[in-house]
């Protein structure tokens, strides 16, 4: 298959088109897909969603300081006394408490949250690859279609001039009446299909502009396509290790493993140690100063079930995705098999196609010497006009399909990314947000970077 492939494709599937000078590439499209896509500027903050998780996480190991500051003032009279008395007190003090020992369940917090991060990073490429492959579509639906309209077009014109040379033949006796009448109803129904040929048109061009972020200009043929595996084996194999669900998926295995450790670690105590000073000022009385340190254990000694309860939901859950994981593998060789077997078929369909095409364009020939013979009629002649932009029809079908086809394929095995395709632009830096929250930053160098890095983000 991958030779016929290369032989379909080795000149760049261009569905008939020249290559026009400064023209719009599929690469072009691709990267203005990336560059414009809400929907990944959408998942990208929901990844940078997910680092603050462990920046939380954390956050949760260190101290927690508070202040607390008051004033009250009092106005009372005594029991002894009639006169009024009054008093004005104030206090501040600051409390520091932190978590010194809680068996685990904060560093297996940080690395939950970090699974997350990994998962939500794999999610982002399945949207990359699902903006692309639009792309892609989109590129060849406009070719496609506008190639479509210009065959419609030449039909309009082809009927039209034999409409002409039957009126120039009736009008000397040598064509009917009827022959003139069913040259007109097959021209009318020429326009028609060019009309909707040209709606056509611009649906596509609408469907690029949602999908690319700009109206399609002139646009070059397409390239050679990316190579493909040898086999089908060996693409299954490349998309059950590559694909962005799979490593998705793996991510969730380990984090459902580590909610069933953090709910077995919930059955431990917390040590939490605390420190306070303070002081107060009443104007009746002294200043007083005081301090203090203390340490604490807590346990829960009965909840009535409910962690238990969380421990045997947490260990459903772990099943549930394994379960999940494994259907995921089987449904991704599915897919797999599914494009491939689809590319089979469209490389078929354009060898039967071209010897339809090459079949039609002879018949049509030899149907339109004869007709000048006196030996076929015009019907006849549009009949065979019509069966040979019938073939190149299905033939600019079958290519867009075989084309769209492989980057289908692409795309279920998880290769369908700007890296892997080369497009030589920036792509969103996963790290550099991840790097710069991990650690918490308040105010630092490292929080400086974070707001560097929000500002290229906005830009």
């Amino acid at each position: 298959m991958r030779r016929l492939v290369g032989l379909v494709l080795a000149s760049g599937l261009a569905f008939g088109m020249a290559a026009p000078i400064s023209a719009e590439t599929l690469a072009d499209a691709l990267i203005s897909a990336y560059k414009n896509s809400n929907l990944l500027d959408q998942n990208q903050a929901v990844l940078r969603a997910a680092d603050e998780g462990v920046a939380q996480a954390v956050a949760a190991l260190r101290p927690v300081v508070e202040y607390n500051a008051s004033i009250s003032a009092a106005r009372q009279r005594s029991q002894f006394s009639p006169d009024m008395a009054n008093s004005l007190s104030q206090s501040l003090s600051i409390s520091a408490s932190m978590t010194v020992y809680d068996f685990g369940r904060s560093e297996l917090g940080i690395k939950l949250a970090q699974e997350s991060v990994l998962a939500t990073r794999q999610s982002l490429v399945s949207i990359e690859q699902d903006v692309l492959l639009d792309a892609v579509s989109a590129y060849i639906n406009v070719g496609l279609q506008t190639q479509t309209l210009a065959l419609r077009q030449s039909n309009t014109r082809l009927i039209t001039q034999e409409l002409r040379a039957v009126k120039d033949r009736f009008e000397v006796g040598e064509a009917t009446r009827t022959d003139v009448a069913q040259a007109e109803a097959l021209l009318a129904s020429a326009q028609a299909a060019e009309q909707a040929a040209q709606g056509s048109v611009t649906l596509a061009r609408e469907d690029y502009l949602s999908r690319v972020g700009s109206y399609p200009g002139r646009l070059a043929p397409l390239p050679r396509a990316p190579e493909l595996p040898k086999s089908l084996a060996d693409a299954k194999a490349i998309a059950l290790r590559s694909h962005p669900i799979i490593l998705q998926v793996q991510s969730q295995v380990k984090a459902s493993d580590l909610q069933i450790d953090i709910a077995r670690a919930n059955f431990q105590p917390t040590i939490r140690g605390t420190a306070s000073v303070g002081a107060t000022y009443d104007y009746d009385t002294e200043t007083s100063f005081g301090a203090s340190v203390g340490l604490s254990i807590n346990q829960t000694i009965y909840a009535g079930g409910l962690k238990a309860s969380f421990l045997r939901q947490s260990i459903a859950s772990g099943e549930q995705v394994r379960a999940s994981a494994r259907e995921t593998g089987v449904i991704l060789s599915e897919n797999v098999g599914r494009a491939w077997s689809n590319i089979s078929v469209a490389s078929a369909n354009i060898q039967s196609t071209q010897k339809q095409v090459r079949a039609a364009q002879a018949a049509f020939d030899g149907v339109k010497e004869e007709a000048d013979l006196g030996a076929r009629t015009t019907l006849d002649v549009l009949d065979a006009e019509q069966s040979l932009l019938d073939a190149r029809f299905a033939q600019l079908q079958a290519e867009a399909q075989l084309y769209e086809g492989i980057y289908q394929l692409l795309s279920t095995m998880g290769l369908l990314t700007v890296d892997h395709l080369n497009l030589g632009i920036p792509t969103y830096d996963v790290e550099a947000y991840y790097n710069a929250v991990k650690t918490a930053p308040v105010h630092s160098a490292q929080g400086a970077a974070l707001d560097r890095i929000l500002k290229t983000i906005g830009n």
